[in-house]
């Protein structure tokens, strides 16, 4: 196998990162047979959730982490490069690798492919010691885990999920995002989310693809139909009472930087592939965070006036759940437990769409 087709394959497995509502934000250029590049664009000025691009930063930081470790199989250690001169929401990576033949093929390798977002309930059955050491091994010194499980914990993590879930169901800039990344009637989608892996049975998902044809007829459901109770009590309530535990990652220091959630990224993305090692499920939770957020910096994030309010209240909530010093500096929230991976998820794009043929095509 020459250089040029090992590279091809380490960016192959690169693509498997996982980013959010499988948006694919990089793209990646060959510039030599062991020098790569990445494009990055986040997706801050039309999606609500990419508060700061923070979210697109966190998955360039997946992709990176996937990156070295699918290297590692041909011995290929990587080095990371951010050219200073693109913009933050553009960033562009060099990838430089050396042929390292002592260096040992990191044990998370498999489990790249095999790493799936479990959107259904899980057993509530509890996790052991041995996996919960591993999972806080798996983060990293500059970073914690914090806990929530037992049935009491579980409830009131459910109980905010329920309350952001309204408010995620009720913004028309969050139904802009909703319509534009859900594949409707498949199991597999390679640049969206696919309707069955929602979560939803037949029928509320049935209702959910009549209602995502227009705003008006969401907020009719909304208004006139409790539109909102179905969803969140299939996608978040009970999910949230249905797994072993709930967890919340935070950083020692207050992440700033775009390099602060890369590294938040990179770890996260060792965590996930550990809890598929390990043979356990996960879901990121990852709107309270954000209307958390929204909240401390006192910022408006939707036309309509009722949300700044939601927002505050969502954020009184975390802190009480997890204190405010582990609300300010978390960076990643989700639900893990035991059960089979998820039989429908989202695939990605090939690895021919996202290389950049030259350079004028270098803006995506």
């Amino acid at each position: 196998m020459t250089s040029d087709d090992k590279l091809r394959r380490i960016l192959d497995l690169g693509r498997w990162a996982p980013s959010g509502d499988n948006t694919q934000p990089w793209r990646f250029e060959i510039i030599a047979p062991m020098h790569a590049a990445v494009h990055g664009f986040d997706t801050r000025e039309h999606c609500v959730y990419d508060l700061d691009g923070h979210s697109s930063q966190i998955a360039f930081g997946a992709l990176l982490e996937t990156i070295a470790i699918a290297a590692s199989q041909f011995g290929w250690q990587l080095s990371i490069t951010h050219r200073q001169e693109s913009p933050e929401s553009r960033p562009v990576f060099d990838l430089y690798f050396e042929a390292k033949p002592d260096l040992a093929v990191d044990p998370l390798l498999s489990y790249i492919e095999r790493r799936t977002v479990q959107r259904r309930p899980m057993s509530t059955r509890a996790l052991n010691q041995d996996q919960i050491r591993a999972l806080e091994n798996a983060v990293g010194p500059n970073f914690s885990l914090v806990w929530k499980h037992g049935f009491k914990n579980k409830l009131a993590t459910a109980m905010l999920l329920f309350r952001s879930a309204k408010l995620r169901l009720t913004l028309p800039e969050a139904f802009e995002v909703h319509r534009s990344v859900i594949e409707w009637q498949a199991q597999f989608s390679a640049d969206k989310i696919p309707d069955q892996a929602l979560g939803s049975d037949p029928l509320t998902t049935r209702v959910m693809r009549f209602a995502m044809h227009s705003w008006e007829r969401v907020h009719f459901l909304n208004r006139f139909l409790a539109g909102t109770w179905a969803p969140r009590l299939q996608l978040d309530l009970l999910p949230g009472l249905s797994c072993a535990a709930h967890f919340l990652m935070v950083a020692h220091q207050s992440p700033k930087t775009m390099d602060d959630y890369i590294e938040a990224g990179r770890r996260m993305q060792r965590l996930w592939l550990t809890v598929t090692q390990l043979g356990l499920s996960m879901q990121p939770e990852i709107t309270p965070l954000v209307f958390s957020r929204y909240a401390k910096d006192g910022r408006t994030f939707s036309r309509e006036a009722f949300a700044n309010a939601s927002a505050r209240q969502i954020r009184d909530e975390m802190q009480m759940l997890v204190g405010a010093q582990n609300c300010d500096q978390a960076v990643f929230m989700g639900r893990i437990g035991h059960g089979p991976a998820a039989t429908s998820r989202s695939l990605r794009r090939p690895l021919d769409e996202l290389l950049l043929p030259n350079a004028s095509a270098r803006n995506v």
